[in-house]
């Protein structure tokens, strides 16, 4: 049995490769996996790419899968309270000791590849190894894995899965993938190889471009939302939304789908295309209704306007990109009414946090900025004076830690609305780090 102790020696000799260092080369990954055996060659796979939305379809994916019967391993990224979340087993983090007992397979390789490297593997080459180790071994019947980073050089990309899925692309790391939506969508477009069936949601024309002449270039068959497969009706329903969608096999009615916002219907009916591609469906085959409904039934997001508290409701999202929260803000309005919405805002240094305060200004009625625990957090005094530029000074505060951010927003939900706090509300944004730091004080 591996104790508690064992556990954090190994997940501080993970960070120890550095959370956040970035090394986009196949080379280091490929020759770990070659020396583990290729366990990525012990599965076929649903890899997913695209600029939000990946982790919410990746984990509808496996809800709908598990609901057919299969033994799914999922790995994304990044986590929110323990790496063990990365990777998962049938819906459920892998557990302690298995993480080690992999961990420990797969470290004297890595040594063994660092050594004849000039750089060594990532934190993320090494997760990476690990998840696909650990498919290998439990065995999964099916890999549902999410890329880190773009896509033609993350480490994900070793998988070249016959299914590879495209949620919408937008503008973000750019001093990676390139300032265009365009240079973008081809780094994702990578992990399209030779005769894979890809399903695309709706993309502006500048990025629909390279997807479709990767497709056309590698022999790959495509499914456009919108043509093939897409929402035909969603209704807003208790604790979430009822759709209609069109699948590639025919309608599916009356799914409950237990999330918030039109962007997560989106990516029910990619989803479902994903699986629907996976299990063989199409123009004469539909899958079963009654298993589909089961599937998306018992799907859940953590972090994606997520609800942690009553009286204030407190309400988690990691939206961290213009796309992101522009998504958020719509679910905001169209499925919640609040008579009064504090922010607490904590965003990474890189992002364009001025887009993201003026898209959620016209919702917030006030909002405390702070830092998150982000090596790369953007400090609270620079995050306030961009804040006052568009909410004005009458409308920001600053705390410099969560805990005082949070106390702060429940504070100001209680004044002006004594006996109405069912209508006020908190929305914690701005970052997946913010989310967990939130989260971890919220969840008890």
């Amino acid at each position: 049995m591996t104790d508690h102790t064992e556990f954090a020696t190994v997940d501080a000799e993970l960070a120890s490769r550095g959370f956040t260092r970035m090394a986009f080369e196949l080379d280091r990954i490929e020759s770990l996996l070659d020396l583990l055996g290729s366990p990525q060659r012990a599965y076929p796979a649903i890899h997913l790419t695209g600029t939000n939305g990946k982790t919410s379809t990746a984990r509808m994916i496996d809800s709908l899968l598990r609901a057919f019967g299969l033994h799914t391993g999922r790995y994304t990224s990044p986590h929110l309270e323990t790496v063990r979340e990365r990777i998962s087993l049938d819906g459920e983090p892998v557990s302690e000791e298995r993480f080690v007992a992999t961990y420990r397979e797969v470290a004297p390789l890595a040594e063994l590849v660092d050594q004849r490297s000039s750089e060594p593997l990532t934190y993320f080459d090494m997760t990476t190894a690990l998840a696909f180790a650990t498919f290998a071994d439990a065995p999964v019947d099916v890999a549902v894995v999410e890329v880190g980073l773009g896509g033609a050089e993350d480490a994900t990309n070793v998988l070249q899965a016959g299914v590879a899925v495209l949620t919408p692309i937008g503008l973000d790391h750019t001093e990676w993938l390139g300032d265009t939506l365009e240079d973008i969508a081809l780094h994702k477009a990578g992990i399209i190889h030779p005769g894979a069936t890809v399903i695309c949601a709706a993309q502006d024309d500048e990025a629909a471009r390279p997807i479709l002449e990767r497709c056309v270039e590698v022999g790959a068959t495509v499914a456009r939302e919108g043509s093939e497969f897409g929402v035909l009706r969603r209704a807003v329903a208790v604790g979430g939304q009822v759709l209609s969608i069109q699948g590639l096999g025919g309608v599916y009615e009356e799914v409950f789908v237990p999330l918030h916002g039109a962007h997560q219907a989106q990516n029910a009916a990619v989803a479902l295309a994903a699986v629907e591609a996976f299990l063989g469906a199409g123009a004469r085959r539909q899958l079963d209704v009654e298993t589909v409904r089961e599937g998306f039934a018992a799907t859940s997001s953590p972090g994606r306007l997520e609800k942690v508290r009553n009286a204030p409701t407190i309400l988690l999202d990691g939206a961290h990109n213009p796309h992101g929260m522009a998504a958020t803000v719509t679910a905001l309005q169209e499925e919640f009414a609040f008579s009064k919405l504090v922010g607490v805002l904590a965003v990474l240094a890189d992002k364009d946090a001025t887009s993201l305060l003026e898209l959620l200004e016209p919702v917030l009625d006030s909002i405390v900025v702070t830092g998150n625990s982000s090596p790369r957090a953007m400090p609270a005094d620079d995050l306030a004076e961009l804040a006052r530029e568009v909410f004005g000074p009458e409308r920001v505060q600053v705390a410099e830690a969560m805990p005082d951010a949070i106390e702060a927003a429940v504070a100001e939900t209680e004044v002006n609305v004594p006996g109405e706090l069912a209508g006020v509300g908190v929305l914690i944004t701005g970052s997946v780090v913010t989310v967990a730091d939130a989260r971890r004080l919220l969840k008890r």
